[in-house]
């Protein structure tokens, strides 16, 4: 997805605008005429400019003069560009971020060199030189700045130490000091006014500590600072640094220690809804300081910027969904806002067309910040009053502007109502927009959450179940204002039951979940600001017991309820690989692809996927049998992926790519797992290096830890390994060869009539795709083995029997699994008909679950005409009541009476099989 701009005649056909109109661009081509020439013709890009400044100082400017006067001849080209020549708008930005770039590395350059000069280099205890960083901040850092901005600026330099000093050993000064003083020149040479104007205003402004701060910090200053006095405004705000100057230290990848002090204060492990009320917050104050400014004013109410509706919304919107997701979705952390879009809604944070007129807004918006700029080079946002350069700008933009009417101002006003509607959607303070309506508490507080009053107002059986929170420690401990988001919870729950909208029994359900994360404020907070995610969750906890025990170990994945493809969608397997690919490219642009990261990933991805299944099983979107296909596709990827990534983390590896799988058995195998089964699994390689053997071993306890550990955002699964040749006394791992010889009964060390059982419902799960065939081809080779029919039955029996023992019933009583006429039943019928008669009936080879093997047997004459068909409805609908009562944590034991016909059916079947 793309966002790309407009042809500019959005508007009535209109004769097209020249940028002499601009008062800016006559100024120039008066006072810099014989100069114009010298820029080389098309974009004023990096080569151009640097060239152009080198011309200027050849002519004897001296680099001040050369700096300002570039600007100016690149401004008036960007002019031309745009406003004749329909430049796109992000053209128009790079080309200023980029003659910021060039001139602030000019300037550093000569800063530093004069500061040498008085003080000698800077050192650390070492004796290396110390670097110095221009970080730009706002527009700059996110490569995005206008034609006539400002620019934010933070120094920041590498770590303490001393100059060395003059020859003569006098001028020895602190890296501080130094530092101070390049700022200093720097400023000069970039920011003061001459005879040939400024090269750009610069604010410090958003350096730690604001005004009142040192010009300069170094690197373990700053990071204290986040540490300790970072504010949340101060979040968004370095969410778009970046080292701009000097460009060596850039390239050279030296200015990368910043971002590891920098990403960690911005971006929270965790989803970070707390931050919404710091936003809302600054909004507040940049709204009024705006309507301040406007009062008595109203030409400044047509602020394109700052006022309702306008850029920095837009800025804040896509900022506030970075940041509280940007923790755990490193894809879409990006300076830039139109790419930021792309990326939140490639992760489903904002839907596609939202996103699209979003980008619209935006570059409509900046289109017109431009053109408001370029009439005096002026840092304002607020639209022209006179005639004249109104009707100037919309005819550049396309439109008709005149005495009778303004397209222009028709068209920015449908743009600032979208983009204010869409900004108080996202960012209202918990609170129902409302229609007046209230009942009789407006204006006044709310009660506290832990007082008789607030229990007073909830339900009889919710407030007995709320009251011992009045002494909990844990809300004791709570800040007010979780107090309050708590509370407000509460209540609109309670307020759900009683408009019908979910059971009493949801309610509970979520005082239950929410007890034991009355610390994990993220989770309160988000389900405050989002309202639409906490009436999904009542409705999912009124339905069933076990997602709240699913949520209670996996909170953070709430937030899946507030992505619309939820329901209406299922598991995509490449999509879901495709995205933990990008999360892994990103992790490794940042600098943190650890293992820690990677493992924290896997889960989070993989909790996030059960838990949308969860739902669209609940909801009733999708069957049992879809349920158990989509959850063992999940497993495939996530240990697709995890094989991919644990393997360039094995110190041993001894080539790029592995010859290696993994083979399911079991529920995975057959593709029947439910939620939180355990994974069977045999673990082969096919490589004949000779340290294979012992590199395959090792990578496959990496990827079992892997699998297994249980981090800060969970566990994936518990595996099962005892199925491999020889069992637990076997060897971890197999060569395709060994394993097929054990199979085959070739030499002494043969498989077991079980295996063989186990093996008709395994299969290749991940790895080396080329070892999938031959996995295939040994299964079967094993089921087309000649077999005694009636030593088989007997082997079969009693392994039947065994099992059966391991677990007893209660008389009286039906288990749906273990009882007689339970799905082992028909399990170890099907295994039997698959192993005696795949001799014979190829059609019994494939691995394609129980129920279309029973089909498949009844057609070729195996089964009675109805039996196989009986026995595969009857493990449907088994299957369907052990389901129902493991979501609802309800046992699997029932009555005999309630599955009689379900019991009967799988009986005759086992008679049919077995004989008794």
């Amino acid at each position: 997805m793309g966002f790309t701009e407009r042809p500019p005649a959005e508007g009535s056909a209109v004769l097209p605008a020249a940028a002499e109109h601009s008062r800016f661009v006559q100024r120039i081509r008066r006072r810099y005429g014989a100069e114009l020439p010298l820029l080389p013709p098309g974009l004023p890009d990096r080569d151009r400019l640097s060239a152009l400044i080198d011309t200027l100082l050849e002519r004897g400017h001296p680099l001040p003069s050369a700096l300002r006067v570039a600007r100016q001849l690149a401004l008036e080209r960007l002019a031309v560009l745009d406003i004749e020549q329909a430049c796109p708008m992000s053209d128009v930005a790079r080309a200023m971020t980029e003659l910021a770039e060039v001139t602030l590395d000019r300037a550093l350059a000569a800063a530093c060199a004069e500061q040498d000069a008085r003080f000698g280099p800077p050192l650390n205890e070492a004796g290396e030189r110390i670097d110095f960083w221009v970080v730009g901040m706002g527009k700059l850092g996110g490569r995005e700045l206008n034609v006539s901005s400002d620019i934010d600026l933070v120094y920041v330099y590498e770590e303490d130490g001393q100059t060395r000093g003059r020859p003569d050993g006098t001028g020895r000064v602190s890296a501080h000091e130094y530092f101070s003083q390049v700022a200093r020149s720097l400023y000069a040479l970039i920011g003061d006014t001459t005879e040939d104007g400024f090269v750009f205003r610069v604010d410090l402004a958003l350096r730690p500590n604001g005004n009142s701060g040192p010009p300069v910090v170094s690197l373990a200053m700053l990071e204290e600072y986040f540490l300790v006095q970072g504010r949340e405004w101060e979040r968004f705000a370095w969410l778009k640094s970046r080292v701009v100057a000097p460009r060596a230290s850039v390239l050279s990848g030296r200015a990368n220690q910043l971002r590891d002090v920098v990403v960690p204060f911005v971006f929270r492990r965790y989803l970070d809804y707390g931050v919404f009320e710091g936003l809302r917050s600054l909004h507040r104050k940049i709204r009024d300081e705006a309507q301040r400014r406007a009062a008595g004013r109203p030409e400044r109410a047509n602020d394109v910027k700052l006022s309702r509706g306008g850029i920095r919304e837009i800025e804040f919107i896509v900022q506030l969904l970075q940041v509280v997701r940007g923790g755990q979705y490193p894809e879409i952390r990006t300076r830039s806002t139109l790419r930021a879009l792309e990326r939140l809604t490639a992760v489903g944070v904002i839907q596609a067309e939202t996103a699209q007129k979003l980008a619209e807004a935006y570059i409509f918006l900046r289109r017109i910040e431009h053109r408001i700029q370029y009439l005096d080079d002026q840092q304002t946002h607020q639209l022209p009053t006179g005639d004249g350069d109104l009707a100037w700008i919309a005819r550049s933009m396309g439109f008709v502007c005149n005495a009778e009417a303004c397209e222009l101002l028709d068209r920015l006003c449908q743009v600032r109502e979208f983009v204010a509607t869409e900004f108080d959607a996202l960012l209202h303070d918990g609170r129902p927009s409302g229609n007046g309506c209230c009942k009789g508490s407006c204006g006044t507080p709310p009660a506290p959450l832990d007082s008789e009053t607030f229990l007073e107002r909830l339900p009889a059986e919710l407030a007995q179940r709320v009251r011992p929170w009045i002494d909990h420690p844990r809300v004791q401990a709570l800040r007010e204002e979780t107090k309050q988001r708590l509370g407000k919870l509460i209540l609109r729950s309670a307020q759900a039951v009683q408009q019908g909208d979910c059971p009493m029994e949801a309610a509970m359900r979520f005082v239950d979940w929410a007890e034991p994360l009355l610390r994990r404020e993220s989770y309160i907070a988000l389900l405050v600001e989002r309202q639409e995610v906490h009436q999904r969750l009542l409705r999912l906890l009124g339905l069933a017991r076990w997602p709240m025990r699913y949520l209670m170990r996996h909170p953070g994945v709430i937030d899946e309820l507030a992505d619309p493809r939820l329901i209406y969608t299922r598991f995509e397997p490449d999509e879901f690989v495709r995205d933990l690919e990008q999360r892994h490219e990103a992790w490794a642009r940042s600098g943190q692809a650890d293992e820690e990261s990677l493992l924290d990933t896997l889960r989070r991805a993989y909790h996030a996927e059960v838990f949308r299944t969860l739902v669209r099983d609940v909801e009733g979107h999708i069957t049992v049998e879809q349920v158990a296909d989509d959850l063992s596709l999940l497993v495939d990827a996530t240990i697709e992926c995890s094989m991919r990534w644990a393997w360039q983390h094995l110190k041993q590896r001894h080539r790029e790519q592995p010859r290696f799988a993994v083979i399911a058995y079991g529920k995975l195998g057959g593709k029947e797992l439910g939620y939180g089964s355990d994974l069977d699994v045999v673990f082969l390689f096919d490589d004949d290096d000779e340290r294979a053997p012992e590199v395959y071993a090792a990578f496959a306890r990496k990827l079992i830890t892997w699998l297994t550990l249980r981090t800060s955002a969970g566990e994936l699964f518990e595996i099962d390994t005892a199925l491999r040749p020889n069992g637990n006394s076997g060897l971890l791992v197999t060569s395709l060869q060994a394993f097929e010889a054990y199979q085959a009964g070739r030499g002494s060390n043969t498989a077991w009539t079980w295996e063989h059982q186990a093996i008709t419902r395994a299969r290749f799960c991940a790895g080396a795709p080329d070892i999938a065939p031959r996995f295939e081809a040994v299964r079967r080779m094993v089921i087309a083995s000649p077999r005694d029919p009636e030593a088989l039955k007997t082997e079969i029996r009693a392994m039947r029997e065994k099992v059966r023992d391991a677990h007893p019933v209660r008389d009286g009583r039906f288990d749906v699994k273990h009882s007689p006429g339970g799905m082992m039943d028909v399990e170890f019928a099907v295994q039997y008909l698959v192993l005696a008669h795949g001799p014979t009936h190829p059609e019994l080879h494939d691995n394609v679950g129980n129920i279309a093997l029973l089909q498949r047997a009844q057609a070729a004459g195996l089964l009675p005409d109805r039996v196989g068909d009986a026995a595969a409805d009857a493990y449907r609908e088994l299957r369907r009541a052990q389901h129902k009562a493991r979501l609802d944590e309800q046992s699997t034991v029932f009555d005999p009476d309630a599955m009689a016909a379900q019991r009967a059916a799988v009986l005759a079947l086992w008679r049919c099989v077995f004989g008794a």
